[in-house]
């Protein structure tokens, strides 16, 4: 067996039972409604979080903590292990870079010891796929730089596909102008986004209605499987508290492409701090991305 694990971020969206499955250390990501900070030992169920939203409170999000960091690597390199840590999409937040710098630390501190830190240039369940896969590739006997850099290249066929329900919280993030918020309200637009092969969030146009938008998701799914979809990883719908939509897209997605292992969980807060109530996405191994 090879003497290293898989970390990664809360906004993995790591489901409980897969960090139990595989010990997962994860680093926290952080966010407040006013100065009341959350994320770490301290949480809030996330329903709560999107009613306090719905209800007109706009959070905010923050990077992780390098001394928590530390903290939690230190752990695991006393112990005689090396880290291969899956991080959160650089182009989107400073966290990838606050681990990389703080691995770089530790590694002069305990020489021998390696720490390797992937840029998932995604997001969300995304993230969970690749902890999967890693942890698959450990147990393989892969060594920590041959999982890696097979990683490197399982990410690029990593689709992140999402929509949301309010355009209020994309003008908030400098996403969309607010002409374009107020008009794509009054017609009951729902934008679609995806994350790009840089991991930055790409708009990618817009339905009427949201059960045409979710159907469409998963239409857009369908056309990007590739011939060789990966069945040894499930498929990831995540939501911002609207359980019965993520249902309804997990329904879509088998009818559409016959895929029934499928992993529905809540967008964490430090993430729908941006996508606001009712997002929506949908995460999936498949065609090498093009743009």
């Amino acid at each position: 067996m090879q003497n290293y694990c898989i970390t990664t971020d809360s906004n993995s969206d790591l489901p409980s039972s897969y960090t139990e499955k595989f010990g997962t250390t994860i680093i926290p990501q952080y966010y407040a409604f006013g100065d009341e900070v959350y994320g770490d030992e301290k949480n809030m169920p996330p329903a709560e979080f999107y009613e306090r939203m719905k209800q007109g409170e706009l959070p905010s999000s923050m990077a992780n903590n390098p001394a928590v960091i530390r903290e939690k690597f230190e752990q695991i390199l006393e112990k005689g292990m090396d880290i291969l840590h899956i991080a959160f999409s650089s182009a989107l937040s400073g966290s990838y870079n606050n681990v990389y710098v703080t691995a770089q630390e530790l590694c002069e501190e305990y020489p021998g010891r390696k720490i390797i830190v992937l840029d998932s240039l995604n997001v969300s369940l995304a993230e969970t796929i690749l902890v999967i896969k890693a942890n698959h590739f450990l147990e393989e006997g892969k060594t920590l730089e041959e999982n890696a850099a097979l990683l490197e290249e399982y990410k690029k066929h990593l689709h992140v596909q999402f929509t949301v329900d309010d355009l209020f919280h994309l003008k908030r993030g400098g996403r969309i102008s607010g002409a374009a918020a107020a008009v794509g309200t009054a017609l009951n637009l729902k934008p679609f986004l995806y994350v790009g092969t840089n991991g930055n969030l790409v708009s990618d146009g817009t339905s009427r209605g949201r059960k045409k938008s979710i159907r469409t998701l998963a239409e857009r799914m369908k056309n990007t499987l590739g011939d060789a979809p990966d069945k040894t990883v499930p498929v990831g719908i995540v939501h911002g508290n609207c359980p019965e939509d993520a249902r309804m897209a997990a329904d879509f997605v088998t009818e559409l492409t016959g895929i029934t292992d499928i992993i529905i969980n809540d967008i964490s807060p430090s993430i729908g701090t941006h996508a606001g109530p009712g997002a929506l996405g949908i995460l999936y191994y498949g065609e090498e991305k093009k743009n």
